[in-house]
């Protein structure tokens, strides 16, 4: 499985409206420019994501995005699904042995796991704990 721009960048804007949840909206552009991505293409990746119920938009001078449930409700796992279709590893397995078909399907389910047990939240709160955080090994 490879996760494109689409659900990379998807991710971040979600990440960034989780970081000013109760702020009020948030704009694209200001994300675009916080992140160096292109306005336009973030603007692109709303539209499935407000159509599938997981961000709201307000309009007005002081519009743009906030998210439609609290961070603890959205998983990445929800979020990729909506921009990046479902989650495979390998298209035609049925072709393959036993053996190889239950290994992809077990990488699949652990994919899958992760994916659905990481919330917006959870994100958030990874990238407020010490960023940039060097470990020394000692050998």
């Amino acid at each position: 499985m490879k996760i494109s721009t689409k659900g990379r960048y998807g991710l971040t804007v979600m990440i960034e409206l989780t970081r000013r949840y109760g702020d009020g909206p948030v704009s694209l552009k200001s994300i675009a420019d916080q992140k160096n991505l292109s306005a336009h293409y973030l603007e692109q990746l709303a539209a499935p994501l407000r159509n599938a119920g997981l961000i709201k938009s307000i309009r007005g001078a002081y519009g743009g995005y906030i998210l439609a449930e609290n961070p603890e409700q959205i998983t990445a796992g929800d979020i990729i699904r909506v921009l990046e279709g479902p989650i495979t590893l390998v298209e035609g397995m049925e072709s393959e042995e036993a053996a190889q078909q239950a290994l992809w399907l077990r990488v699949r389910d652990a994919v899958k796991e992760v994916l659905d047990n990481t919330t917006l939240l959870d994100l958030k709160e990874y990238g407020d704990k010490e960023p940039n955080k060097e470990y020394m090994f000692y050998i």
